[in-house]
Parts: C-alpha cells; structure tokens; sequence
C-alpha cells in the first residue's frame, strides 16, 4: 500500500514541477525519490509489516511475492528514468510529461501485482496501458511512432475488454471481486461451479496474454517495438512485460480452480509455440529493436512455464523476470548508445562496435550470453530452475523444447556479438556515448551478474 500511495504521488509532484518551471532539478529528484521509494519497500519486505495499514476494502494485499515484484519494477524504472533527460535532450521542455508518465506507468505496475481485488487490478492494469500507448506515440512527426502508438492501442483495448468481460463473468460466479472471497467460493462450489467461472478464466488469460506477447496473441509486438521511440521500447520490454507476466502468475494462482488439465495442456502448447515463434522468426531480422522483440516473446515462453507449478515456482518466475529486465536493460543502454542520431537501429549499425567502444561491445556481449543462457550470468540459472520446477512437475516435453530453443537463440546473439568483432564499421571513430547510458547499461549488467553469482538473492526469500 505505501509503495503504491509513495509511487503515485511522486508521479503528481512531476507535474507539479513543471508547473512551477523547475525542470533542473526534476530528474535527479525523481531518481532520489525512487530510491528512497526502493528502501522502504525493501525495508517493508524484510521487517514483513507495512508502514501504512492496510484498507478496509482489501483493495491492496501486501504479500511477498507483490513486494518482491515491485521492488523489481522500482529499480527498473530507476534505470530507464536515468536515461530519459539524454534520450529527450532536444525535448528537454516536455521532460516532465515523459517522466510523469512513466512514474505512473510503474504506479500501474505495482498495483498489478499487488492487488487483492479484481477492480484494483483492473485499474492498474489500465493506468499501464494507457500510458504505454502515450509513449508510444510520443513521436508525432514519426509515422512509425504513430503506427505503433495506434496498433498498440487498437490491441490494447481489444485485450482489455477480454480482461473486463472475464472479470465479469468471474463476479457473475462467485458474488465477488476480493480474491480471498473468490478463492474461497470458487474452491467451495467445487464441482457445481458455474461453467462461466471457466469462461471467465480464459477471458482473462487471454487479455493477460495479448499483454504479456505470448503467442498466438503477440504478432502486434515487433510492429509496436520497432515503431516507438528506443527508450520507450526498453520498458514496454522490460516492466511492462514482467509486470503482465507476474500478475497473469498471480491471477492463474487465486482463480486455480480452472488450471483443469485441458488448460494445463493449452498452457504447455502456447508455451512451446511462443518459445519456437520467437526465436525462429528472430534468426532472420535485421533490425535489432525487432530481433529483441522476437526475443521477448520467446523468453514469455519461458516464464509461461512456471504458470504449471504455481505452488513453487513464485521464485522461479521473479528470478527470470529479474534476470531477463536486467539484461534487457543492459542491451538496450548499448542499442540506445549507438544508435542516436541514426534513422533506424539496422544490424550494420553495430559493425566493428569493439573498435570504437569496447566497454559498450562488453556489455552487449554480456548481456546477450545472459539471455541465451549462459553461466555466469543470471540467465543461466533462470532457466536452470524453470527446467527444474518443469522436471519435478513431470513436464519433460517443456524442457526438450525449452533446452532446444536456448540453442537456437544462442545462434542469433552470437550472431550479433560476431559482426561487432569481426566486421568492418564504416566509421573508426570512437562511438560518443552518453555518459548515462554507459552508467545504465554498467549496473544492469552489474545486476545481471551478481544475481548469476548469488542467485540466493531471489531463490532464498519466502514467496
């Protein structure tokens, strides 16, 4: 509740600087903000109680797992926070809407995963939304910002309305929108529950779904990520993706009821069908924003495995969360550094990248080998205990697939690490990265290392 409460308010007192014309000194005060945020939520999460009481209304529930996705989503939004003056230097008069926004996108966030009523969720999942489809579309001169502020929205809505209709139908069954009330009604009724509760199930699922760019509901990603501005991209392909996956997690979680095994075998075939989609279709791209599109996708896959043992795989499915944003964001620092000033974000751009910086070339190598799987970066053991949840859940056919896909991924960033090392840029010139972007793309892979090296950080808490 007060992560929540701290979070939205710091998103007004944004606006507010703005008003009074004190843009100066707007970042480093949301930054500081954030990270006192950061402490008392992880001060929260350690002591197990809450600074603020909880409602009467069991609006916000306060449980380890909602804390420990939160304080994900924190330091993510730190991280794309302290990009953002760089990235809208010749914007610099409209800083405080994009950073507004994106406060807000994390106050969305944070009440996603921590809700404990369907309207609550509901609403955060609309407070995201909707200022991801703004940011999207923040370039109004750019017909590609413009196509893929539209698509998402066009999707966007679409998902949403599965999501509403679902929660109706769900209240229809079980008289309520608390979860504790629609847990304990839904596992009373038993068998005599009504089909529209199943109904209602998929409903949601799917919205989640479309969110999360799981397929057959991701084909809207690739458009949508190569069309919006590069540092919007890094959250929707960040936050915005654990937040959709942790909270469809949650949901699948309170409504376990309908996990019947014919959702149990949908959940296993759409799992190898988005791991498969993903990282096939990302071996013949040649823009990079659209090949870490294809990339997301697949790794909703890997996540989405977890969703079949959801009595032990809350760690499981924060571990990869983490450990997929840290890399992301550590591979998007790089591609924004790059990248500026270009038109596009082709492949050729990142010829001979370790002649020009090789700290930079460093970082994406890294973060790459995180995401394929390699020790010792954190993405190793997030598969690692994904597989392992997987083989004790007698899930085998998972792991086949998932072990496979891990190879052909591997194909594609090594790809990307080989032409930065062997070919020829076109220019020798050292590439004149902005200092905050080296900063960023540093503690993320930083981050993505020590939780390879501790991976008890995560794994040991009590979820």
């Amino acid at each position: 509740m007060s992560t929540l409460i701290a979070v939205s308010a710091l998103g007004i007192v944004c606006l507010l600087l703005d008003i009074f014309n004190l843009r100066k000194i707007l970042i480093p005060f949301t930054l500081l903000a954030l990270i006192a945020i950061l402490g008392m939520s992880v001060a929260e999460f350690t002591s197990g109680e809450s600074f603020i009481e909880p409602d009467k209304y069991n609006m916000i529930v306060t449980s380890a797992f909602a804390q420990g996705f939160s304080i994900l989503f924190i330091i993510l939004a730190i991280l794309i926070i302290a990009m953002t003056p760089k990235f809208y230097e010749e914007k610099i008069v409209k800083i405080a809407d994009y950073v507004a926004l994106k406060v807000f996108m994390l106050a969305g966030a944070v009440a996603m995963v921590s809700f404990g009523n369907l309207a609550m969720f509901f609403i955060g999942l609309e407070v995201l939304s909707i200022c991801a489809y703004a940011l999207a579309s923040s370039e109004p001169k750019d017909i590609r910002s413009n196509e893929a502020g539209m698509k998402y929205f066009l999707m966007g809505a679409f998902a949403s309305s599965f999501i509403i209709f679902g929660i109706a139908l769900i209240y229809g069954a079980t008289g309520s929108l608390d979860i504790a009330e629609v847990t304990s009604s839904s596992i009373s009724q038993g068998e005599s529950l009504p089909v529209w509760f199943y109904i209602g199930f998929v409903m949601i699922s799917v919205g989640m779904m479309f969110k999360a760019s799981i397929a057959p509901f991701h084909f809207w990603a690739p458009d949508v990520y190569e069309g919006s501005p590069t540092l919007v991209t890094a959250i929707m392909s960040t936050l915005v993706k654990v937040a959709a996956i942790g909270t469809l997690f949650k949901l699948i979680t309170i409504l376990a009821v309908g996990l019947t095994p014919a959702y149990q075998v949908i959940l296993i075939v759409l799992s190898i069908l988005t791991m498969s989609i993903g990282n096939v279709t990302a071996l013949k791209q040649k823009n990079i924003k659209r090949m870490m599109a294809y990339s997301g996708i697949s790794h909703a896959g890997f996540m989405m495995m977890t969703f079949l043992a959801i009595e032990t795989s809350a760690n499981a499915v924060l571990y990869y969360a983490a450990a997929y944003s840290f890399a992301g964001i550590a591979a998007f620092a790089v591609i924004l550094a790059v990248c500026k000033g270009k038109e596009d974000e082709k492949i050729e751009h990142f010829y001979g990248l370790i002649k020009r910086d090789p700290l930079l070339t460093a970082v994406l190598i890294g973060a790459f080998l995180s995401l394929s799987g390699i020790p010792i970066f954190a993405g190793f053991f997030a598969k690692f205990f994904v597989f392992e949840q997987m083989l004790q859940a007698n899930h085998i056919v998972l792991v086949v697939f998932g072990v496979i896909n891990s190879v052909i991924a591997a194909y594609y960033y090594f790809g990307i690490g080989n032409v930065m090392i062997t070919k020829e840029s076109a220019s020798d010139a050292p590439l004149k990265a902005p200092f905050e972007y080296k900063i960023v793309a540093l503690v993320a892979i930083s981050l993505t290392i020590l939780l390879g090296i501790v991976p008890s950080v995560i794994m040991g808490l009590s979820l």
